[in-house]
């Protein structure tokens, strides 16, 4: 696992000049173009050429990085919940719920048990069977090859009864036994990545014996008894994480994948343009890919592609959400429509987005003047009467030292809201006290424990209210209350000390604000 190369402050307005410089010249080229002979336009052409190569990289990003991290997490002969890995078309789910000593991914979530399952639908329907929750909050989000969520059953659109669903692939067509609901998916590949309302370590047991009725069958062995067939090894299968290998790959191979990929995933309808420019490339879906097909120039524009593409998807990166009160979140996760960069920016920096209506998660590494947080201080973030985040499920903040793992302390808490409930105040409003000294007795209901160096706090709101998701509430800010530190401590964001600490906040945030899951394809893998 390694951490995304975030930009530097000072390249990304290099890149700003460059991009001024290239629309001037553009613009200059576009005044003497009556002027222009056939040098001209041959290098016209071949900027457009370079062009469309960059543009490919990003759209075929998000299904190469998926089919390789389909690979890796079904590589296994039975679901292993110590790798997170399972055979496909069955479930693994997580074991116990993180602590401090979890290691293997950062930003571990203490609210949920996740249930994860790799589908492939080319041969027949999988049917998805959910038990009766009994009120318990969960949800199944199924996301497609292209990594947009196609369908998400839960509490929130299906309610918690029991339920049978039918995920069908872009092929089929057949009718389905009474009861049983279609989701139809528009890729032979599919991914659920399931979440269930876990109430603390106690409740442990009772969230795993649900998530053990939680099965996946092919709709053939519908109605009768099944058992899943062991998984088979592939040793040719590279144990690289999946984003380190994708980032690897030379333009042969990246564009050979995506070929490949595309005749089992087809391209949305609303993605013709880019389907046709592709073609004028040589990239066809099912046909082999010859990076020599098209000429030498256009072979040359594939082989740059890569480094340009990969700067133009961590440029994107940057953009994604916005920033309110020092807290930053992202309102147009999961779906995507024909905006490239922001699809492959989601892939690149946490694979798997929940769409908002099911999860927001805001996140903050600084306080209201924009200075690094750290134990060295006290903070309170003050919710109004009434304001206190707005979720239909529930919320928590939980609490992450610098290297985004929870933090141990003597109460063993490590996040507030949901398992742990703090005290409102007589007016009904809410101060949670974030600090690395306990405070007064009668605060420490209301306590999060914070690490004696840097940390950051991530809000999580499940089934999220709509003045969530319509901007008419945001989070407060985090606000110092007390203790004294050097410049250094105090740097704001984006000073000469803390060059890097805005991109850095940006990035991390992006697999933390839509809820993004798995941890074999992240450079910041949460859950």
């Amino acid at each position: 696992m390694h951490f995304t190369p975030f930009m530097h402050p000072a390249r990304h307005g290099t890149l700003r000049r460059n991009a001024t410089a290239v629309a001037v010249s553009t613009l200059l080229l576009c005044t003497s173009a009556g002027q222009a002979d056939a040098a001209g336009s041959a290098s016209s052409g071949s900027r457009s050429v370079a062009a469309d190569a960059v543009n490919a990289y990003v759209y075929g990003y998000p299904l190469v990085l998926t089919q390789a991290t389909r690979r890796l997490s079904t590589n296994v002969i039975r679901p292993d919940a110590a790798t997170n890995r399972a055979p496909v078309n069955q479930f693994v789910t997580a074991k116990n719920v993180p602590g401090p000593e979890f290691k293997t991914v950062v930003s571990p979530n203490v609210d949920t048990l996740y249930s994860s399952a790799w589908l492939d639908l080319k041969a027949e329907p999988v049917v998805l069977h959910v038990p009766n929750t009994h009120g318990r909050y969960y949800l199944m989000p199924i996301l497609s090859a292209w990594t947009d969520v196609i369908a998400s059953p839960g509490k929130r659109t299906t309610g918690t009864t029991a339920g049978d669903f039918a995920i069908t692939g872009p092929g089929w067509r057949g009718s389905l036994p009474a009861g049983v609901k279609e989701i139809k998916s528009s890729t032979n590949t599919a991914w659920i990545i399931g979440r269930t309302q876990l109430n603390g370590p106690a409740d442990l047991p009772a969230v795993r014996a649900l998530a053990d009725r939680y099965t996946l069958k092919p709709l053939s062995a519908y109605g009768r008894a099944y058992t899943p067939p062991p998984g088979r090894i592939d040793r040719s299968v590279p144990t690289t994480p999946p984003a380190d290998r994708v980032a690897r790959m030379d333009a042969p191979t990246f564009f050979s994948h995506l070929a490949s990929a595309m005749a089992a995933n087809p391209p949305s309808p609303a993605d013709a343009r880019m389907v046709a420019t592709l073609k004028r490339l040589g990239i066809s879906p099912g046909k082999p890919f010859d990076i020599n097909a098209k000429g030498a120039a256009t072979a040359q524009a594939l082989h740059q592609a890569v480094s340009a593409g990969q700067q133009k998807i961590q440029k994107a990166v940057s953009g994604l959400g916005k920033d309110v009160n020092g807290w930053r979140f992202a309102l147009d996760l999961g779906r995507y429509g024909t905006d490239y960069p922001r699809r492959a920016a989601t892939a690149w920096q946490g694979l798997g987005a929940n769409l908002p209506q099911d999860a927001v998660y805001p996140v903050t590494f600084t306080d209201s003047r924009g200075r690094q947080l750290t134990g060295a201080h006290r903070y309170t973030i003050h919710f109004p009467p009434g304001h206190t985040p707005p979720a239909n499920a529930f919320w928590s903040l939980t609490m992450y030292d610098q290297q985004g793992f929870l933090v141990p302390n003597a109460l063993g808490r490590y996040a507030l809201g949901h398992t742990a409930k703090p005290e409102l105040n007589s007016d009904g409003s809410l101060d949670i006290h974030v600090q690395h000294e306990p405070p007064a007795a009668g605060e420490r209901a209301n306590w999060l424990p914070a690490p004696a160096g840097s940390f950051n706090l991530m809000l999580r709101m499940y089934w999220p209210q709509q003045s969530v998701l319509n901007g008419t509430w945001s989070p407060p800010p985090v606000i110092t209350t007390s203790g004294s530190a050097g410049s250094g401590e105090l740097a704001r964001t984006g000073s000469a000390d803390n060059d890097g600490l805005e991109y850095l906040a940006a990035g991390a945030a992006l697999c933390l604000i839509a809820g993004s899951a798995l941890v074999l394809a992240t450079r910041r893998p949460t859950l």
